[in-house]
């Protein structure tokens, strides 16, 4: 069975984005990079799954440490996983791709970081209930 994971940081009241980036892309406080860093961390060796606008910022280090997927929004979900048994599968992104994929993500890493400012794309609790039992 395939283990569908995701991993996010979210703000203090939430906050996902701004203006189609990372509210605080750019912030060079140890906790942001430690963010980073434990994504690039958890991720090697397995696969990832965006879309074309995460796709568009991975580093090209990433490309040889992970397997490296940009879907669409015609792809049938449960199709991309199955492309992957008995690995580990992060669905990487943001809300749209989270609430395609959202009722097969079984495990969620959610990190909090300091930051408390504006944004205009929100965490949606409702994704953390959508998974599936194992087994259905």
């Amino acid at each position: 069975m395939t283990d569908v994971r995701a991993m996010c940081a979210i703000g203090r009241s939430g906050q996902l984005g701004l203006n189609g980036h990372l509210p605080w892309e750019g912030d060079t406080r140890p906790e942001f990079l430690a963010d980073v860093e434990a994504f690039w961390a958890a991720t090697r060796g397995h696969v990832l799954v965006a879309g074309a606008r995460t796709i568009h910022w991975v580093p090209e280090f990433a490309y040889a440490e992970r397997t490296i997927v940009e879907i669409h929004s015609g792809d049938v979900p449960e199709e991309v996983i199955a492309r992957f048994p008995g690995r580990v599968v992060y669905i990487g992104g943001g809300p749209a791709v989270w609430s395609a994929y959202a009722h097969l993500i079984r495990h969620w890493d959610i990190n909090r970081l300091p930051y408390d400012g504006d944004a205009d794309t929100w965490f949606d609790p409702k994704w953390l209930t959508q998974a599936k039992p194992a087994g259905r």
